[in-house]
């Protein structure tokens, strides 16, 4: 498992440059401003960590990982668990992993970017 510890390295595995491959957010809500580019990054980052492997939503049989957080912490999200056991959706998601040892270690390396990204501030 390649160890990518930042957004730069993710997009510096993938050939980004991480001054372009964010998006605009200027003219968005302040209060969303933080939390799409923080999106933007994980997805970046999320693809770097799972080296070329895509997910088949057509295959249910195929694990899909998500780091897990418990919100109701009062400082923000708290890495807790990650399994696929109780998430069901019919909706392909660009954060999911490979493999469990990944979502937990995206959940929490990049715990900051989460927060950012699920708490509206």
């Amino acid at each position: 498992m390649a160890k990518i510890k930042t957004f730069e390295q993710a997009c510096k595995k993938l050939g980004y440059d991480p001054e372009k491959v964010l998006p605009k957010v200027g003219t968005m809500p302040k209060h969303h401003q933080d939390a799409t580019v923080a999106h933007a990054k994980l997805v970046i980052i999320t693809e770097a960590l799972n080296d070329g492997w895509k997910p088949n939503w057509k295959d249910s049989s195929e694990w899909k990982y998500y780091p897990w957080f418990d919100m109701s912490s009062p400082s923000g999200p708290a890495y807790d668990v990650c399994d696929d056991w109780c998430s069901l959706s019919n909706v392909g998601s660009r954060l999911c992993f490979k493999s469990e040892e990944l979502a937990e270690y995206a959940g929490k390396q990049f715990q900051k970017l989460y927060r950012q990204y699920f708490v509206l501030q």
